[in-house]
């Protein structure tokens, strides 16, 4: 049975991790308010997600 010889540093190991970028998430336009949001994600500005307010926001003062 191969058994190594020595044990792999920290570094060693995480250098090959570490060939990825990171992408930005995708925007996508509110249907109900036409505001930018995340994909699969509740809006910001109006709080609703799938056609239905999921959160309640607060009212403006004056």
């Amino acid at each position: 049975m191969a058994v190594p010889k020595s044990k792999q540093s920290k570094s060693r190991t995480n250098k090959r991790f570490a060939n990825y970028k990171a992408t930005a998430s995708q925007l996508v336009e509110c249907p109900h308010c036409h505001g930018q949001k995340v994909a699969h994600r509740v809006c910001k500005n109006c709080g609703f997600y799938d056609g239905k307010e999921v959160v309640a926001q607060k009212e403006a003062k004056n």
